[in-house]
């Protein structure tokens, strides 16, 4: 809610200084677990977020005659800076998004880890020469040199799932590429990032070099989508989000990194065990509040007894509670993703899924729940519900199983359990996801390996490399010689 300045109010970085909106405005934020107040952030006005652009065109010219070592240092200083603040960070998480306390504490340290990693790779990310002589004899007397250049100014948009470690992948590698970047925070999660960007600040950050714009998406977002200064824009978020920043940007490159709706394809050789425990870490942990969090299952016939037997178990053994308990199951984000999910259970039961476990919610914590004999008729079999629910839908054979998998419209990430890797393999190359985990869970990372979404799950690649060529592009200077 928007209210007026008040207590634990906190500001935003523009141009190398901390200060508090003309509005005279803030929105509080609460928290998922208690409904009190964790602070409020500034409210930001349309000329503020203009200021910010206009700063960070001007600071990105300075920055982009930096040497790559130079960069690195300030990356460095910075991934110290969020290990100093690692308690206060993690206290932050965990009562802003209502995460668990050492979730939260390691995402923190993920972050300083991928922040050290970019200054390493991006000391690595080089030009390459090309001799004109390799298409054909009359072109041998040129020679381009190909470099890569900054794109300017990158407008990093963050979810609220992860609102240290999301932030950090677009920012990180934006600066060592030579970009300034206008960071713009999920309202519910922008405390968490407004401490990170202060750990930044004292780590040594350049006047303008990024600028944090606080505010409801609905009055700023808009307009920074559409900023003429803004010359890429990198955003995690809903699919339905991501499709209409994508339409407003035009001529803009976009990084979307958007929904999923990720299966587990189980066949009847899988090790049924390691199957049951994968599956359920992935579907439920941070209350299935991930993209890359396993939203389905197919499993045939022959096993799929045993198999919901032991998910049943190991989701029974959850411990359902406050994140300050670290618990597994927490509350959702707020009333109205636990609406939802109970809309897409109340949905399923009332078309024949069985639930298997109890459907009980207290607010916006939703008790962990297990659907059986799930059909394709349902909403649960195709919406990404972003909580902790589990479909289970039994399929005849694997050619089933795949094409269930691809007839949706999301193309994020799939697990497939089975001892035989050929026949995993040949799975692989027929599901039409960006990433395929073989006998694991689906998760994001390592931070280094390529992160990619198709279809509805979103534009581009990242993972650290990737990112970083990303936010950059190919200059070509040819060179005639006689």
């Amino acid at each position: 809610m928007e209210t007026q300045l008040i207590a634990n109010t906190y500001q935003f970085l523009l141009n190398g200084e901390w200060r508090e909106s003309a509005s005279c405005k803030t929105i509080e934020n609460l928290s998922p677990s208690d409904r009190k107040p964790v602070g409020a952030i500034q409210a930001m006005t349309e000329r503020e977020a203009n200021l910010a652009v206009i700063g960070a065109k001007a600071a990105q010219k300075d920055w982009a005659n930096f040497s790559f070592s130079e960069r690195a240092e300030l990356l460095y200083a910075w991934a110290d800076q969020l290990l100093e603040m690692k308690e206060e960070l993690a206290e932050t998480i965990m009562k802003e998004v209502g995460k668990g306390y050492s979730s939260a504490e390691k995402e923190v340290v993920r972050t300083a880890d991928f922040i050290k990693y970019t200054a390493e790779e991006g000391k690595r990310i080089h030009g390459e020469l090309i001799n004109g002589g390799s298409f054909n004899a009359g072109s041998a007397n040129k020679l381009a040199m190909v470099q890569r250049e900054p794109l300017g100014v990158v407008l990093a948009i963050s979810p609220f799932n992860y609102p240290v470690n999301l932030s950090a992948s677009k920012i990180a590698p934006a600066l060592i590429a030579g970009n300034a970047v206008v960071f713009k925070p999920a309202t519910q999660g922008a405390i968490s990032g407004t401490l990170m960007i202060k750990a930044l600040d004292k780590a040594g950050l350049p006047s303008g070099l990024v600028n944090l714009v606080t505010g409801k998406g609905s009055e700023v977002g808009d307009y920074l989508t559409t900023h003429p200064s803004i010359d890429l824009i990198n955003f995690t978020g809903g699919t339905e989000t991501g499709e209409y920043i994508s339409k407003k940007a035009s001529m803009i490159p976009v990084i979307l990194e958007l929904g999923g709706k990720d299966p587990a394809l189980v066949l009847n050789d899988a090790d049924l065990e390691k199957a049951a425990k994968d599956i359920v870490a992935g579907g439920f942990s941070y209350s299935g509040q991930r993209c890359t969090a396993i939203k389905r299952v197919l499993v045939t016939d022959e096993v799929a007894e045993a198999l919901v037997a032991k998910l049943k178990t190991e989701i029974e053994a959850l411990k359902v509670g406050m994140p300050e308990d670290d618990a597994a199951v927490t509350p959702l984000i707020n009333e109205k993703a636990a609406d939802f999910v109970q809309h897409l259970v109340d949905d399923a039961v009332g078309k024949g899924a069985t639930p298997l476990t109890a459907i009980k919610r207290e607010g916006n914590l939703v008790f962990p729940v297990l659907l059986d004999n799930v059909t394709t008729d349902m909403a649960i079999a195709w919406e990404e519900p972003f909580g902790p629910v589990l479909p289970i839908i039994r399929v005849e054979n694997i050619e089933e199983a795949v094409t269930i998998a691809n007839e949706s419209k999301y193309g994020l990430q799939a697990s497939v359990f089975t001892k035989n890797t050929e026949e995993a393999i040949r799975i692989s190359n027929k599901l039409e996801v960006g990433s395929v985990q073989i006998n694991g869970k689906t998760e994001r990372g390592p931070d280094h390996f390529p992160f990619i979404g198709v279809k509805g799950s979103g534009l581009g690649v990242q993972g650290i490399r990737k990112s970083i060529e990303s936010v950059t592009r190919e200059k070509v200077t040819v060179l005639n010689m006689s």
